[in-house]
């Protein structure tokens, strides 16, 4: 289909109509950032992106289609005013968007995040009128511009770790007339040229708090991030930072998750039943089985995070309803096998990991299954530890990179 000669008129109803959807969502929205969603053209920061097709293809993986003004104008530019998360990279590979390809399975690492998580993630952070801004995870650029349009260019900072992302980002931002502080850097370490600031947010996911973002931030700022790790739980915190450095805040309801930091991405573990050779023949009755972590339930999704917590360098996968969980750093693993209505464990090495996991479960049911908002971290140079006054603290790992 041939491309309409003015693109932009065509974006304006359906902006408008992106807008409306957004305000009568469940979460309140700030009318001043559906204020900033509706000047902000997102057709602009996505010339190219990938939609699923729908099935998976005869190996079983995710087969993801391209889409652009070229090859399908009425469907690019509906999808990008859609309140959907638009993945525009795979494994780190800049596709060619002159001549794309349909790709099967890989590992997402760039993205325009949809407009609605974008919102929330700016009002959460309290991100107001006079506040400088760090952003970790440029990306495409669409949430940069929301800042900008919201606060003042100048104020606004956004680094990405992926130069060639860095660079479409720049174009369509400078083409819409936004000029913020762009500059390749590793998010875990922040952007010390421009310190400090009132706000910091995160729109990729770390292991724990690094403690550059903490000095990079002004007294009485604060920090939003989410913390993820190997078992692929995730939590929300916005933290507070004290002027000798310390941080504090509770953590935030909901499913909401992102990207690794490309430095804090899980290792490859090798074939699970290597692992699983060398664990003792005799196995044990579980507690717990692995659905307490992979239900399909607010809940699972926060005791996941819990439970990562206990066992942070632990990966888990299933193998023929076999559930293994694989330590690369210790050395340890264990696995789960059903058997009669019930859950076999055999775990071996330095670390039992499934019963770190079960101790972390009794707890949680023994203090009355807390929710996200009850738990409160805290930053200190003694590490970084997430307490409940009913449960035991439990450690998160280094923030340097594994």
């Amino acid at each position: 289909m041939a491309m309409p000669a003015d693109p932009e008129n065509d974006a304006v109803p359906l902006r408008a109509a992106m807008v409306n959807a957004l305000a009568r969502n469940d979460v309140p929205m700030d009318p001043a950032w559906l204020a900033a969603v509706e000047a902000v053209p997102r057709h602009r920061f996505v010339p190219g992106f990938y939609l699923p097709v729908g099935h998976r293809d005869v190996k079983g993986l995710t087969a993801w289609e391209p889409v652009t003004a070229e090859l399908d104008y009425g469907r690019w530019l509906a999808a990008a005013y859609s309140d959907t998360t638009l993945i525009t990279q795979f494994d780190g590979e800049e596709p060619d968007w002159q001549a794309p390809l349909v790709r099967h399975g890989g590992a997402p690492t760039s993205s325009s995040t949809l407009p609605s998580l974008v919102v929330r993630m700016w009002s959460d952070a309290e991100v107001a009128e006079g506040h400088t801004l760090l952003e970790i995870g440029t990306g495409t650029g669409y949430s940069t511009a929301l800042a900008c349009e919201r606060l003042d260019s100048g104020d606004v900072t956004s680094i990405e770790v992926d130069p060639r992302r860095l660079e479409a980002a720049a174009d369509a931002l400078y083409g819409c007339g936004y000029t913020p502080t762009l500059a390749v850097a590793d998010g875990l370490y922040g952007y010390w040229p421009e310190a400090r600031f009132d706000r910091v947010v995160a729109a990729c996911s770390f292991r724990a708090v690094s403690p550059a973002l903490l000095a990079q931030t002004r007294p009485g700022g604060k920090v939003l991030l989410t913390l993820s790790g190997w078992l692929y739980g995730y939590a929300r915190v916005l933290l507070t930072v004290a002027g000798d450095g310390t941080a504090e805040g509770a953590l935030l309801p909901g499913t909401v998750s992102f990207m690794a930091a490309r430095t804090h991405s899980a290792p490859a573990f090798g074939n699970p039943a290597h692992w699983a050779a060398g664990l003792p023949d005799k196995p044990r009755t579980a507690r717990h089985g692995p659905e307490r972590l992979v239900a399909a339930t607010e809940e699972a999704f926060h005791v996941r995070f819990l439970a990562q917590c206990a066992v942070p360098d632990a990966q888990m996968v299933t193998v023929d309803e076999v559930v293994y969980l694989v330590d690369v750093v210790s050395g340890s693993a264990a696995t789960l096998t059903p058997l009669d209505g019930e859950w076999h464990v055999r775990e071996g090495g330095p670390v039992t990991l499934w019963e770190r996991v079960e101790s972390v479960l009794d707890a949680f049911d023994a203090a009355g299954r807390p929710g996200p908002s009850a738990f409160t971290l805290r930053v200190s140079d003694e590490g970084q530890r997430l307490w409940h006054p009913n449960m035991p603290g439990l450690l998160l790992p280094s923030a340097a990179p594994s």
